[in-house]
């Protein structure tokens, strides 16, 4: 390992230190998730994998 992978290896190790408090705060206070939120975020996932399928047919 040379030193850039060196220091990249500690950013991430930090970047996660620092981040991990907000995040398990966030986590402990969210809403619950009810099925409409589901749908919500569904529908456009699939709409944009039909459209992908149907571009990767055309070629």
């Amino acid at each position: 390992m040379d030193w850039m992978q060196i220091i990249s290896a500690v950013a991430l190790i930090m970047f996660i230190i620092v981040l991990y408090p907000a995040a398990r705060d966030m986590m402990k206070n969210s809403q619950q998730v009810t099925s409409s939120d589901w749908l919500s975020i569904i529908a456009p996932m699939l709409a944009v994998a039909l459209i992908v399928m149907f571009l990767a047919a055309l070629v």
